[in-house]
């Protein structure tokens, strides 16, 4: 059994995810037409594709840049960060995404965790934009092993219920959430793409999966 527990954080993982997820995704963005980044996303209603984006390449240049104002990262703040680009092209916009997917693991990793967090919601972003191209890995592909493993911790450090994952393309179960003496964990039984949408609040696209001991919308850490 995986269990992440009594891992000491590995400061550099964060810094892997988006690079993994960099060299993957952004030839990805070059090759595709203007008309895709138009196209609206169900993981985040009101939003288009550049949209997203644009919001994935503010919040890496404020960590890189250290801009942490009052009410950063809230929904008001996304959408201002969104509106600042609204003017700019498409390429601007992943140009900004590569810098920040590059520079920005050094900083996380020198925080001693407080920004890991945005490493893994820049992940699943990437998924939700995968997924409305018609892509494959959407939720998964080469970072996901480094994916789960931030998944597991940031689930313990938030006091999250636990549960105890047995994933098909994994060989051994995960432990994710905060364990409690004589409390048994929840159950997942599933692929590890759909377990990160139900931990990521997104839509489950008549997934299957067994999930016992926890409703669905106690898993969504970002909710």
């Amino acid at each position: 059994m995986t269990d992440l527990h009594e891992v000491p954080r590995d400061p550099g993982l964060p810094g892997r995810l988006l690079a993994t997820e960099r060299d993957a995704l952004i030839p990805l963005l070059r090759s595709r037409p203007d008309t895709d980044f138009a196209l609206p996303t169900a993981a985040c209603p009101g939003w288009a594709v550049r949209d997203v984006l644009a919001h994935c390449s503010a919040a890496l240049s404020r960590v890189v840049d250290g801009r942490f104002e009052p009410g950063v990262f809230s929904p008001e703040s996304n959408d201002r960060d969104v509106a600042e680009r609204a003017e700019w092209t498409n390429a601007r916009i992943v140009d900004e995404l590569e810098r920040g997917m590059t520079a920005a693991g050094p900083v996380i990793a020198e925080a001693g965790g407080v920004l890991d967090a945005i490493a893994l919601g820049e992940w699943v972003h990437a998924g939700d934009v995968r997924d409305v191209l018609g892509e494959p890995g959407a939720y998964a592909g080469a970072a996901l092993p480094d994916a789960l493993t931030l998944l597991a911790r940031i689930t313990r450090e938030k006091r999250h219920l636990p549960l105890h994952a047995d994933i098909d393309d994994l060989d051994e179960p995960l432990v994710l959430g905060a364990l409690a003496a004589g409390a048994p964990p929840a159950r997942y039984i599933g692929d590890a793409a759909t377990l990160v949408r139900l931990y990521a609040g997104r839509p489950l696209d008549g997934a299957g999966y067994e999930l016992a001991g926890a409703r669905e919308a106690e898993l969504n850490i970002f909710g």
